[in-house]
């Protein structure tokens, strides 16, 4: 993601992408919700989402599907009212043979029950472990065009969001 950001920063034409960070999150349990109010790392994390145009999702596949902390912030943000309803939204995934792409086809059909809007194409799957080298050993993003690959994505994305806005 700080790939995205810094390609943010450079070129996307006003777009920003700020990580949110899902690890404080307890796991959904709707025992939790007391007098119409979430726990606080829940609340804080859902303003964080409702004040995004846009979601651009990262995630590695775990058994064909996301990673569980991106589901239960899905789940924890689908709680009514929905803050995901109407937003546009990007999956960038990198891993092994398909790179993710069953995650990917998973994380759409969430999308569909809370609303969010995602963008066809360019799709993004790395393969991450074919060369050239497409991470270094911190994980950072190093392979040219696999960054121009994800400069792409996120300006389909920008496209959308500002379509969705009716701009």
């Amino acid at each position: 993601m700080a790939t995205a950001v810094e390609i943010s920063e450079r070129s996307a034409n006003g777009m920003q992408v700020e990580l949110i960070d899902v690890s404080p999150l307890p796991m959904i349990n709707t025992d939790l919700e007391v007098d119409g109010r979430f726990p606080p790392a829940v609340e804080a994390f859902r303003r964080k989402v409702l004040e995004a145009d846009s979601i651009l999702f990262a995630s590695p596949e775990y058994n064909y599907s996301v990673a569980p902390p991106l589901k239960n912030a899905i789940d924890w943000g689908s709680r009514p009212p929905n803050v995901w309803a109407g937003k546009a939204a990007a999956i960038v995934s990198a891993g092994g043979g398909f790179g993710g792409g069953r995650a990917q086809y998973h994380l759409r059909q969430i999308g569909v029950f809370v609303d969010l809007h995602f963008i066809n194409k360019p799709e993004f799957v790395v393969n991450a472990f074919q060369p050239p080298t497409k991470f270094d050993g911190e994980g950072n993003l190093v392979d040219p065009e696999t960054k121009e690959r994800l400069k792409q994505v996120l300006q389909a994305l920008h496209r959308l969001t500002l379509q969705l806005q009716g701009r």
